[in-house]
């Protein structure tokens, strides 16, 4: 599904140019739990990005589904970015004023479902993760690990064909953390590929395979 051919990533510091990522090749087949380790400063955020969707000035090739990324224009891949990948974050990024329900549906709604069909699907995300019992709740008033599986819910909502999740369980303590794992297990023997991107040794036991990152480079 994703093939990453002799990646770099520079940037030029001071007249300087400082590689973040070097030399990367992988590849990423559909339907597998992977997980990205290493510490900060790794590059692990900045190949996020680069697998995300959201960084496209790099040197080497990146091919996703057989495509070479490269050669979209910014709109072709923000497009391609919002019907093929769910993010999911440390801080959940939910909007706080509104209901775990509303913050489902209004990404469905932007991407073009009538109120009735975003309304379906949220409906249906929320028995997934567990949380249909809570759908009218406020945000604002969950527990951690309730807000990461509503973040999760709104990340599958859009059925992509892949999942980013940026230390999902950094904020959460340790059993919080392990009943999420459980849960991206879960979705990911539906079928749901999912890129687990971790500093935590911990997680690793859930994923099918872990590439280990260190100074920009992919360990061997």
């Amino acid at each position: 599904m994703i093939k990453l051919e002799n990646i770099t990533k520079s940037f030029l510091v001071n007249g300087e140019t400082i590689s973040i990522l070097k030399n990367i090749s992988l590849d990423i087949k559909e339907g597998e739990f992977i997980s990205i380790l290493g510490q900060s400063g790794s590059g692990k955020s900045t190949l996020l990005n680069l697998l995300g969707f959201l960084d496209k000035k790099f040197e080497g090739k990146y091919f996703f589904q057989e495509r070479r990324i490269e050669s979209f224009s910014d709109n072709e891949l923000s497009k391609i970015r919002n019907e093929n990948v769910g993010f999911i974050f440390q801080n959940f990024g939910l909007i706080e004023n509104m209901t775990v329900q509303q913050n489902i549906e209004l990404p469905l709604i932007y991407s073009g479902k009538t109120t009735k069909r975003a309304h379906e699907i949220a409906q249906n995300c929320l028995k997934k993760v567990g949380l249909e019992f809570l759908s009218k709740q406020s945000v604002r008033l969950l527990s951690g690990g309730q807000r990461q599986r509503v973040a999760i819910a709104r990340a599958i909502a859009n059925q992509p064909s892949f999942i980013i999740a940026d230390e999902p369980t950094g904020s959460l303590d340790s059993k919080t953390s392990n009943e999420i794992m459980k849960l991206f297990k879960e979705l990911n023997k539906t079928g749901v590929t999912i890129i687990l991107v971790t500093h935590d040794e911990t997680l690793i036991s859930y994923c099918d395979r872990v590439i280990r990152i260190l100074d920009g480079e992919v360990l061997h």
